[in-house]
């Protein structure tokens, strides 16, 4: 067995454009995925994600690098020869088929024996949760059942890599969700590669072993969900994970393990950790995650904080959200500024005096672990 499962080698792939010239939607990509992990691909619609999927799929040939899988050179090796299976969005199943015709269909084309097939179908369907509808048709399942039945069918070939792209994208919001947690397990269960191509930062968060960000066709990181959302390498990687506040200004001080910037459009200054080398006097963003920022009433003193300490300022409320979970508050920081904070309910009340209302005047305090301080991007 070969160090990695995936390996993508300095690959570029470019496409002409109607103009005459070229578009470059995978730009010297270098991705190693290990073998039996869950691997993401992560970023917003034109990043590269799917177009790094159908080369290793072999849909695609690169332009230039290479593709290994298991440690062989694939880059022009057509799909019907690679180790691999996709997932669509779409499920592409035959609807003039049983379910148990549309699992055996690659199987059959092999030329694998009839009790063989059997066997292996009925031991996919049970995988997915789909023991005893053999017998139906398409659609005569629910959207769900009908991705299980997709997912049974590149299964049942068992590929070395299953390739997934966008394959809950046609769910409802609870379905997904559920689906996300099915997924995870059954590639837990089953023990292969899932190469996943998907937009929705929190389906990456939830399913993960790693995630790589792409942006332009660029990787920009590489990491664990943890890693990606609490300690993010760029201002992208940060505004695309989740939600975040910004704030901006120059470095003033630097010690071994914070930084202290002096805040643009105001006096006020944030100590937080460094993600990168800084200079004195160098142009920085502020990275905030809403849900790391508290509020407290009169004086901040009753928990032991005092407004000379970092990170503590006066503020006002805007505007604020009950959402069940959580309330989204908007808070007025001073300097034209307004930042968002979320605070999860804790007490079920029907007490209005126990939510914060537009115009009062309170404190917000930041721990520095939670401020990151990312170089100004150009």
């Amino acid at each position: 067995m070969s160090q990695f499962a995936v390996e993508l080698r300095d690959v570029v792939k470019r496409f002409p454009n109607p103009g005459g010239g070229e578009i470059t939607a995978v730009n010297h990509a270098t991705l190693q995925i290990n073998h039996g992990e869950f691997f993401s691909l992560l970023g917003p619609s034109g990043c590269g994600k799917t177009t790094s999927l159908r080369m290793v799929a072999g849909f695609e040939w690169p332009t230039s690098g290479e593709i290994f899988i298991d440690g062989k050179p694939m880059g022009r090796t057509p799909p019907f020869l690679r180790p691999v299976n996709t997932v669509f969005q779409s499920y592409a199943l035959f609807q003039h088929m049983t379910i148990f015709q549309n699992v055996a269909f690659g199987l059959e084309m092999e030329g694998v024996s009839r009790e063989e097939t059997r066997r292996r179908v009925e031991a996919a369907l049970e995988m997915v949760q789909l023991t005893g509808m053999g017998s139906r048709k398409p659609r005569q399942l629910s959207g769900g059942q009908q991705q299980r039945v997709a997912l049974a069918r590149a299964l049942v070939k068992r590929p070395a890599v299953l390739l997934l792209d966008e394959p809950l994208g046609a769910l409802d919001l609870k379905l997904r969700k559920e689906m996300q947690l099915e997924l995870k397990a059954l590639q837990e269960q089953v023990g292969i590669t899932f190469i996943y191509v998907t937009h929705d930062q929190e389906e990456a968060l939830t399913m993960s072993d790693r995630i790589a960000v792409m942006n332009k066709g660029n990787v920009l990181q590489i990491g664990a969900p943890v890693e990606i959302y609490e300690r993010p390498n760029c201002r992208f990687v940060a505004d695309f994970i989740g939600e975040t506040n910004f704030l901006f200004g120059k470095v003033k001080a630097i010690d071994p393990d914070f930084v202290i910037v002096s805040l643009h459009g105001s006096e006020r200054e944030l100590v937080g950790i460094p993600l990168g080398k800084f200079y004195s006097g160098q142009e920085v963003v502020v990275s905030v995650r809403p849900e790391k920022m508290r509020i407290f009433d009169d004086t901040p003193l009753k928990i032991g904080v005092t407004p000379n300490q970092p990170n503590c300022f006066p503020i006002r409320i805007i505007n604020t959200m009950y959402i069940g979970s959580d309330t989204r508050i908007v808070i007025d920081f001073g300097g034209g500024t307004q930042l968002k904070v979320w605070e999860q309910n804790h007490l079920s009340t029907l007490d209005t005096l126990a939510y914060y209302a537009p115009g009062q005047e309170l404190w917000v305090t930041m721990r520095p672990e939670n401020v990151l301080i990312l170089p100004q991007e150009e």
